[in-house]
C-alpha cells in the first residue's frame, strides 16, 4: 500500500537525523548478508554516517540531500552529487546518486519511487544530462529497481566497505 510522501531539501541542522537515517538504513539493508563482515559494516558505518562526516557532506555546493517524510517522520533519504564522475560513465554534465534509501517500515510503499522522481527532476533542474550510481553486485533488488527506472549497466567499480574491497556495479540513465 503506497502512503503519503512529502520530499524536501535537507538543512545544516539535519546532519543528526541523516546520520541515523544512514546508518539504520545501511545496515537493515546489509548487515544481514553473509557476504558482510559484522566487522566490516561496523567500520563503514562509523566512518560514513558519523554526524562530522554527514555536516561535511551537507556543507558541500555539489551535494544535495533530500529527505522524505511520511506519516510524520523520515521514511527515506537520498543524496546526489554534481559533477562525479568515473571513467565508464558517458555524460557531459553528471551526477551521481550517491544514496538511495527508505526505511525499513517504507520499503514497498512508494518512498523510493517518490525519492527517484525527486532525484531525476533535480538533475533536469540543474541541467545535468546524465544520472549515474554504484549498486553493490550482490543487491539483485536494488538493480532491479534502478532498472525498473531505465538505468543500465555501465561497468563496475570498487567500494570499500572497511577491509573489504567490495563490486559495485555502476548504472546509468540519460536526464
Amino acid at each position: 500500500m503506497k502512503t503519503e510522501v512529502a520530499i524536501r531539501y535537507a538543512a545544516p541542522g539535519d546532519a543528526a537525523l541523516l546520520s541515523r537515517l544512514g546508518r539504520e538504513t545501511f545496515h537493515d539493508t546489509f548487515v544481514g548478508h553473509p557476504l558482510n563482515a559484522p566487522e566490516d559494516m561496523a567500520a563503514y558505518m562509523a566512518e560514513a554516517f558519523s554526524r562530522e562526516k554527514v555536516e561535511g557532506e551537507l556543507a558541500d555546493p555539489k551535494a544535495v540531500f533530500l529527505i522524505a517524510e511520511s506519516e510524520g517522520r523520515a521514511a527515506g533519504y537520498a543524496k546526489l552529487l554534481v559533477g562525479s564522475r568515473e571513467p565508464d560513465i558517458t555524460a557531459s554534465r553528471p551526477i551521481e546518486l550517491v544514496r538511495l534509501y527508505a526505511a525499513r517500515d517504507f520499503i514497498g510503499k512508494g518512498v523510493g519511487a517518490a525519492l527517484m522522481r525527486r532525484c531525476l527532476d533535480e538533475a533536469a533542474r540543474l541541467g545535468c544530462d546524465v544520472i549515474w550510481l554504484g549498486v553493490w553486485e550482490h543487491n539483485r533488488r536494488a538493480q532491479d529497481f534502478y532498472r525498473r527506472w531505465n538505468f543500465t549497466d555501465a561497468g563496475s567499480h570498487v567500494f570499500q566497505v572497511g577491509s573489504d574491497p567490495q563490486t559495485d556495479l555502476l548504472m546509468q540513465r540519460a536526464v
